[in-house]
């Protein structure tokens, strides 16, 4: 792959594909991602949304999401806490690819 005439090797620290890798290579980010997408959702509900996903896990992507501002976070002061997600500007952007997953997903393994 080049970028601006230069090669870029495949285990330099700033090869696009590794930085992406790294931000949305986890196993459970982009599931999150998709299933947030274009809505305000609910700690609960995004739980009951990915079936096999322990709390502690799905805690701790989240505050990964929200740290690399792909996910924000707005938490109410109520009893029971009420704490609402929604993917930001560059969140979104990782939307369509999420989309072409799926489709090879149905196109060539279901």
């Amino acid at each position: 792959m080049k970028k601006n005439g230069e090669k870029i090797r495949v285990s330099d620290e700033n090869c696009p594909v590794r930085k992406t890798l790294g931000l949305l290579g986890g196993k459970w980010t982009l599931l999150i991602l998709f299933q947030i997408n274009n809505r305000v959702i609910r700690y609960g509900e995004l739980k009951r949304a990915i079936p096999g996903i322990s709390e502690k896990v799905l805690i701790q992507e989240l505050n990964f999401l929200v740290e690399n501002k792909l996910v924000s976070k707005k938490s109410y002061h109520e009893i029971p806490p009420r704490v609402e997600y929604q993917l930001t500007k560059i969140g979104l952007r990782t939307l369509p690819i999420a989309d072409k997953l799926a489709s090879f997903g149905l196109e060539n393994l279901v």
